[in-house]
């Protein structure tokens, strides 16, 4: 806990004192292959929003090297001078069309060919440019060409000034069929006015500040209540506890990752892999909690009995499954239109989620069941609350994932970058709403053991799948048998019918 408070409040003080980030990274290449894609061999050098700001906003080249094969240079050997050109293109989404074309209807072509230069003017050899409608100076296109039969060639020092707000796409293309086999290796700087954080994730810096603050009033709030009624704690709350702490510490966490990334350009996999990981066990514990609330644990039953070994394998399961997507989605990912992890880690994420919400539906449907067989109308009450906040978040879910492969679909460019912090963000909020909701039905007071379980004994065996019906034929009253009401001796049992009944009266 103090931890947590602590790291919290020192990331707090750092965006106090640095103020807001805004946008930009350090693309870097590691001898990074060439693709052949149609009549081009093409490699993406990234794509990023950027803001505008009197010459504050550009891209920069660093040290760009291509390289080709010994075969190439031998292909070459015989040419004097300058050999195999290599462009850059920088272009603004909105202009992509102004890249490439196609000759007498047929298939889009990247480079020129013979029958482009005819129709269209352009030069054999090169990419096809036609001059934006808006501004004749892009897309910008800088040449780099091998000299005599050297295997390196350099694009250094140059820089290209943004003067547009906008979502920018950098591709590295060589026209030239001899360059196959070509690799690159080298950086780009891409700035914006205040910082190095990509258009997308800008926003979001701001919000895990606002998210921050709004976990430690909540923990302020609940640690209050927890220490002032400590002798009434019961093992749930212990959860929930840990499940704010967790949140905080996450949302901290995001934080001072981005605020790092904003600072130096670059996203460290240590660094990031911690944050996912902590993001990844909060997501699993508040999930678990949620689940085991609705079997009724620490009000309906004392423990989960034998259903605990098989909540705590989908645990883990669960766990794997949302580290590996988040792991995709954000470990050096510094692209604005990257992050889009692959169908085979989404799939098992969206399964589990789905049974989670099945398995969570149908025990709130029994623990109801139970508490309505025994009049425990105080709890039954608590928990219909429960069910309506549960069924609220799961409608807003399914309308956030139908909105967000609408967004997703209409733009595939990423040109709305300047808003798609929003997808990302309102998982958040709904996790610690939903969070909210637990804490003030299950917040410590002093009459939280009267709510507490009522000693209701569970047969491991059974796993829940015991009939009330049948349970009450045998004299069961809910899940405990009334023969069973006293022991030693003819002893009152702590849980008997008449103590919950006079329980139910006080309620």
């Amino acid at each position: 806990m103090d931890l947590t408070l602590f790291v919290s409040s020192l990331c707090v003080l750092v965006a106090i004192l640095r103020g807001n980030g805004v946008e930009g990274s350090i693309h870097t290449y590691h001898f990074e292959p060439f693709k052949e894609v149609g009549n081009a061999f093409l490699l993406s050098g990234g794509s990023e929003g950027i803001v505008a700001s009197h010459g504050n906003s550009y891209i920069k080249f660093d040290n760009i090297t291509f390289w080709r094969t010994k075969e190439a240079a031998d292909l070459h050997s015989n040419m004097e001078h300058s050999t195999g050109l290599i462009q850059a293109i920088v272009f603004e989404a909105a202009d992509r069309d102004d890249i490439g074309g196609s000759a007498y209807g047929g298939t889009r072509s990247i480079c020129c060919t013979p029958d482009l230069a005819k129709t269209t003017g352009c030069r054999q050899g090169e990419v096809i440019r036609r001059p934006s409608a808006l501004d004749l100076n892009w897309p910008v296109v800088l040449p780099t060409h091998f000299n005599g039969n050297y295997l390196s060639a350099k694009l250094d020092n140059q820089k290209i000034t943004i003067s547009k707000t906008g979502m920018y796409n950098l591709f590295f293309i060589s026209c030239d069929p001899k360059l196959r086999g070509l690799t690159m290796s080298g950086k780009t700087v891409w700035k914006n006015p205040n910082g190095y954080l990509p258009g997308r994730m800008a926003p979001l810096m701001t919000f895990y500040v606002f998210m921050s603050l709004t976990y430690l009033v909540l923990i302020a709030i609940w640690f209050f209540q927890y220490m002032r009624f400590w002798r009434e704690i019961m093992p749930i709350q212990n959860w929930i506890t840990l499940v704010i702490a967790l949140g905080l510490l996450e949302m901290t966490l995001w934080y001072c990752e981005y605020l790092n990334f904003n600072h130096v350009g670059v996203r460290p996999v240590g660094i990031t892999t911690w944050v996912v990981t902590v993001g990844a066990v909060r997501k699993t514990v508040s999930r678990l909690l949620i689940l085991s609330i609705s079997m009724g644990y620490g009000v309906v039953r004392p423990t989960l009995g034998g259903l605990t070994s098989k909540v705590l394998l989908l645990g883990v399961t669960y766990f794997f499954a949302t580290e590996s997507l988040d792991f995709a989605e954000n470990v050096g990912t510094i692209n604005d239109i990257s992050g889009k992890a692959r169908l085979f880690l989404v799939l098992p994420a969206a399964f589990l989620n789905s049974f989670l919400i099945l398995w969570i539906f149908t025990s709130l449907s029994r623990t109801l069941e139970i508490l309505q067989a025994k009049r425990s109308f105080v709890k039954l009450e608590i928990y219909r609350k429960f069910t309506n906040a549960l069924a609220v978040s799961v409608i807003a879910s399914v309308a956030w994932i139908g909105y967000e492969v609408y967004f997703k679909a209409t733009d595939p460019f990423s040109e709305r970058w300047q808003s798609a912090w929003i997808i990302t963000a309102f998982w958040d909020i709904l996790a610690f709403l939903l969070l909210c909701v637990v804490c003030y039905l299950w917040a410590p007071s002093q009459s939280s053991q009267r709510y507490a379980y009522s000693g209701e004994t569970v047969d491991e065996d059974d796993e829940e799948a015991q009939s009330l019906a049948k349970g009450a034929s045998e004299g069961d009253i809910g899940m405990v048998k009334v023969d069973k009401e006293r022991s030693n001796g003819g002893a009152a049992n702590p849980f008997s019918l008449d103590e919950e009944g006079e329980e139910d009266k006080r309620e």
